[in-house]
Order: C-alpha cells, then sequence, then structure tokens
C-alpha cells in the first residue's frame, strides 16, 4: 500500500513513520513518498526516518520527490501537510494582527483567516491533481486551518478527504484520566469545529461521568483545562471547551500575553526549526537524535503564552507526546481493513448540525469503514456555541469566496465578521498588511 505525504520534510512527519514502524499488520503501508518543495528539507527528513527504521525488519520503503504529479500517481492514501508561505508565514501572520492589537494564532482570528487565503488556492490545486492521478485514493487533511481547509478539498473530492486533529483526542483523553476511566472505552460527546468545540459528555459503561467532574472543584481544576479556564467557567458552561477556546473567552489576556512575549509562537517555532534544518547539513549529526531533542522543546512550550496568562503552570507529562499520528493511523487502518472504530474528525455535517448546511466541515465523532467516516447524530449546541459556530464559519465560507473570486471585499468581509476582529477599519488594514508580506496572497484584487 502506498502512502504519500505531501509536505514530507516537515518536522513532523518522523511522528507518522514512526507510527506505521509499530503496525505490522496485513494490508500495511509498504511505501512512503514524501513530496516537498525544498530539496534539503527532504534529505534532512530521510536521514531521521533511515535512522527510525535501523534495525525495524520490513520497515515501509521511504522515497523522496519535488515532483507533485508523481508523488500522487497510484497512492492509495495522501496525507496532506503543508505550509503554505512556511514558519516565516506563520510568524508574518501573527505580528501583522499583533500590531492591530488582535489575535495572530495559526489557526484562530485574523492569523487563521490569512492561513486560509494563502493555503486554501494551493489546497485545491491538490485536490484537484488527486481526483485525476489517484481517484480511489483517500485524503487524510493535516493541514490547517483544518477543518476549513477540508471543506474546500471536499468540494472536489467529496467524502474522499477527511480532517484530523489531535486536540478532541487530548482532551477526551485528559477527561478519562482525571475520572479514573479507560480512554479507550469511553464515549467523548464532542461537537463543534475545529479548534471551536466542547466535551459534552464522556460515557463510560452507557453512564455519563461529566457530572461527576464538573461537581468536583478539586478534580477538575487539576487538569489542563481545568488550570487554562478555571473551575467557575468551567461548571458555568457545564462543558470542557477545546484548549482553542482560550482565545475566545479569554481574548484580552491572551492579545497581551502574545504582545508582551519576546517571541511569538510562528517566530519561535521558525528559528528552532531553522536550527534543526541547519544542524542536519552536517552529514555527521546524529538525524534522529538532534530531532527528538527538538521534538521535546517544541511540545513543551505549546500554548505556553496561554498557560502564562492563567497562570496554568508547565504542560502535564504525559500531554507532550502529541497524538495526530495515531488518529491519523486508526483512520487509515479502518479505511483499509474495515476495521470499525469511532474517531472525532472533521467532515461534511449531512444533517448531524440543523444549523449548518449538508457541505459544512464539522467537527464530530464517526464511525468509520471501509466506505469512509460517518458523523454520528449529535444532541444541538446550546446556544452559546451555536452563535460561535455560526459566525466563525460564516467567516470560513467568506474566505473560501475570497480564494474562488479572488475578491478582496470577500477577504475584508472575512476579517470584520469574526467575532476577535473589533472594527471593519482593522479589517482593511490587515487585507492591506498581509497582501504586503505574503506574494501568495496577491490575487486579491
Amino acid at each position: 500500500m502506498k502512502l504519500t505525504i505531501l509536505g514530507g520534510g516537515g518536522f513532523r512527519v518522523p511522528l507518522v513513520y514512526g507510527a506505521l514502524l509499530q503496525d505490522h499488520a496485513e494490508g500495511r503501508v509498504t511505501h512512503v513518498v514524501l513530496h516537498d518543495l525544498d530539496p534539503a528539507r527532504l534529505s534532512a527528513v530521510t536521514r531521521v526516518l533511515a535512522e527510525q527504521a535501523a534495525g525495524v525488519p520490513d520497515a515501509p520503503e521511504v522515497s523522496a520527490t519535488t515532483d507533485l504529479d508523481e508523488a500522487l500517481r497510484g497512492a492509495d492514501f495522501v496525507f496532506s501537510a503543508i505550509r503554505v508561505g512556511g514558519l516565516e508565514g506563520r510568524a508574518n501572520d501573527e505580528r501583522v494582527a499583533l500590531a492591530e492589537g488582535v489575535l495572530g494564532q495559526e489557526t484562530v482570528g485574523a492569523g487563521g483567516i490569512a492561513y486560509g487565503l494563502r493555503t486554501v488556492p494551493v489546497a485545491v490545486d491538490i485536490a484537484r491533481r488527486v481526483s485525476r492521478l489517484a481517484p480511489d485514493a483517500w485524503v487524510i487533511n493535516f493541514t490547517n486551518p483544518a477543518g476549513l481547509v477540508t471543506e474546500a478539498m471536499s468540494r472536489h473530492l467529496g467524502d474522499r478527504v477527511i480532517g484530523i486533529c489531535d486536540s478532541p483526542v487530548g482532551l477526551g483523553r485528559r477527561i478519562a484520566r482525571v475520572l479514573g476511566a479507560n480512554p479507550k472505552e469511553a464515549w467523548i460527546d464532542y461537537v463543534g469545529l475545529n479548534h471551536l468545540g466542547w466535551v459534552r459528555g464522556l460515557r463510560v459503561a452507557g453512564r455519563d461521568e461529566l457530572p461527576r467532574l464538573l461537581a468536583d472543584p478539586d478534580l477538575l481544576g487539576s487538569f489542563e483545562e481545568g488550570k487554562l479556564f478555571g473551575v467557575d467557567w468551567l461548571r458555568s458552561l457545564g462543558a470542557i471547551p477545546n484548549e482553542y477556546l482560550h482565545y475566545y473567552y479569554f481574548n484580552r489576556e491572551a492579545v497581551r500575553a502574545y504582545q508582551q512575549a519576546e517571541k511569538t509562537r510562528g517566530a519561535f517555532l521558525h528559528d528552532q526549526q531553522a536550527r534543526f534544518y541547519a544542524e542536519m547539513r552536517n552529514p555527521d549529526a546524529p538525524a534522529w537524535k538532534v530531532w527528538d531533542r527538538t521534538r521535546a522543546e517544541r511540545e513543551a512550550t505549546y500554548m505556553a503564552e496561554n498557560r502564562e496568562s492563567a497562570g496554568a503552570g508547565e504542560r502535564d507529562e504525559d500531554d507532550l507526546s502529541g497524538g495526530y499520528e495515531k488518529v491519523a493511523l486508526a483512520l487509515m487502518r479502518a479505511i483499509a481493513r474495515d476495521e470499525r472504530t469511532t474517531l472525532i474528525l472533521n467532515v461534511r455535517n449531512q444533517r448531524t448540525l440543523s444549523v449548518l448546511d449538508t457541505d459544512a466541515v464539522i467537527e464530530v465523532p464517526c464511525l468509520v469503514d471501509a466506505n469512509g467516516a460517518h458523523p454520528v447524530t449529535v444532541d444541538p449546541l446550546p446556544d452559546h456555541a451555536t452563535g460561535l459556530v455560526c459566525a466563525v464559519k460564516a467567516v470560513e465560507r467568506e474566505v473560501l469566496a475570497a480564494a474562488d473570486s479572488g475578491s478582496r471585499a470577500s477577504a475584508v468581509k472575512a476579517f470584520a465578521l469574526h467575532p476577535l476582529v473589533d472594527s471593519v477599519n482593522v479589517a482593511r488594514r490587515l487585507v492591506d498588511g498581509y497582501t504586503s508580506v505574503h506574494p501568495g496572497l496577491g490575487y486579491l484584487k
């Protein structure tokens, strides 16, 4: 089975390959093709994978190419993990937004809109190529903003593109752990959009254990989200929000923390990964050791500004191991081998949430089998959550309209309608700022 990874020179690819090395069942991946526009990055990651595979019998073969069509042709699965504009683009997204006093985070607010505007045209081109060169392939989208990009690709690939994110999985795992339950045996009632969802229940053996957590202040304040949001706010909500909702519920504090930080997250990762790839130019450098050291630093500093502003302290060691690669592999196995499972995924709404149309991509538990991912029926969202979901989905639709038409007016509208952008004039200045630093936004007229 052939797996193509787009963005194959990306830093997190070894996480995916490591998960593949642990898969020895029938119908497993036998050939991994890495595609990237940067040959030096491809070379660095290929070296890391070679050291990972040392001594592992029947490790999947790895090849690398800068030719997109060659990479896609004949693929059974495609993991799309591209970063249009690189980490320099992300740093610019943050800088332009913060200069206007609004959030510049990668997927939330102004930064997420800017990232989407330059990523959607590229993702759409990939979707069209997949439909032509590998029409039977399943595309698993890692690329952020995951929900928006998945929806853009679904217009050309239908339900054969599925978006993934490890945030809901990590949240469910933390809740189950603090309740003393086995995460593998828990049903997580999670619903929303990517990076905008809520856990409303956690059922073990048919019983909802979330009320027990919400009723116990000590228990509720003992894990990441309790520390981040505060016990009183979680009890007011009656649910546990995805960590990214901290940017909405505590926006002023988050913006202030980012403005006061020595470096934005994008700038930090840009410099950190530049050091990694520079070190990898030394043929004698221990590739795996250098990569793993860099990974540990990256994970430990995740959302550091938010945790500092909330007084949440350092991340729990159990939360430093990532997890999105495990979601991707579980999804791929379920489809390839018809191993039925339940996963929280980004898929087309169909009739799951009545407040959104059938083609809107949402993030909900799905039953997965050989025919793909099927969203399960969920209860309606409460009014406060419905308002946010509908507002952000309207923004995503304006981003898609701008990317499709090249309309600058649609781009301004996307920024202006976002709940975290407080002025149409700010929206206009954001578009001016982003088009001045991103050549890839030159299509906006």
